[in-house]
C-alpha cells in the first residue's frame, strides 16, 4: 500500500488540517507498519501553473492532435506521481466557504482527458482512477453544520466529494473540525484527533 498525504495548508504548525492530519500518519505507521508514506505539500512550488500553453495543450488533445509543450509534460508528470499512489490523505482548510486555491490548481493540473475522466457523447464522462480510496480531513475556523447563514456556507466538502467522485474515488471517508468562533475548540480537537486514529486503523 502506498499513501500519499497531499496538504493544502500553508500554515505550519499553526494548521488545525496538518495537525489532525499527522494525528492520522502517526496511527497509520503503528497499524500499517510495512506502507509507504510520502507527501506532496501542495505550497512547496513544485505543482506546475496550468495556463495558456497548458490549456492549449489540452484544447489539442480534444481535437485529436497530439499536445506538446513544457507545460503539458509538467501537467502529466504530476498526474503520474498522484496515480502512482493507492490511497490518499488530503488536509483541507476551508478558505472563503471554498477550498484553497492551491487545491484546486492541483485538481485543474491533474484533470486531464485519457488521465483523470474519459468522456462519451451519449453518457457523459468515465471516470478513470480505479481501485482507490481517499480520507478528507476537512476544517473551519468559523463555519460550522447548522449555524445560520451569516458563519459561512460549505462549498469546501461538496466541492472536494464531488471531484474525487467524478475522477473515480467512491471510497472517501471524512474527519472533521469545525469549533466555529464560539464553540469548545480543546473539546473538538479532541474529538478530531479521536477520529482521525479511529480512521486510519482501519484505513
Amino acid at each position: 500500500m502506498r499513501l500519499l498525504h497531499i496538504s493544502a495548508s500553508p500554515r505550519g504548525p499553526q494548521s488545525a488540517s496538518l495537525a489532525i492530519a499527522e494525528e492520522f500518519l502517526a496511527a497509520y505507521r503503528r497499524t500499517h507498519p510495512g506502507a509507504e508514506i510520502d507527501r506532496f505539500d501542495l505550497w512547496d512550488g513544485t505543482l506546475p501553473a496550468f495556463g495558456p500553453e497548458a490549456a492549449a495543450a489540452k484544447m489539442a488533445l480534444f481535437a485529436g492532435q497530439t499536445p506538446q509543450g513544457d507545460a503539458w509534460d509538467a501537467a502529466v508528470r504530476t498526474f503520474e506521481r498522484f496515480d502512482s499512489y493507492d490511497a490518499y490523505l488530503f488536509s483541507v482548510p476551508m478558505w472563503n466557504s471554498g477550498v484553497p486555491y492551491v487545491l484546486k490548481q492541483f485538481i485543474d493540473v491533474v484533470s486531464q482527458p485519457g488521465m483523470v475522466f474519459g468522456f462519451d457523447a451519449e453518457t457523459g464522462y468515465i471516470p478513470l482512477l480505479k481501485d482507490k480510496k481517499a480520507a478528507v480531513v476537512y476544517t473551519s475556523a468559523v463555519w460550522a453544520p447548522g449555524l445560520p447563514p451569516g458563519f459561512g456556507a460549505d462549498f469546501q466538502a461538496p466541492f472536494f466529494d464531488g471531484w474525487l467522485r467524478w475522477a473515480g474515488i467512491t471510497d472517501i471517508t471524512d474527519i472533521r473540525y469545525h469549533p466555529t468562533v464560539t464553540g469548545d475548540a480543546e473539546l473538538e480537537r479532541k474529538k478530531a484527533l479521536a477520529r482521525a486514529r479511529e480512521v486510519a486503523a482501519a484505513f
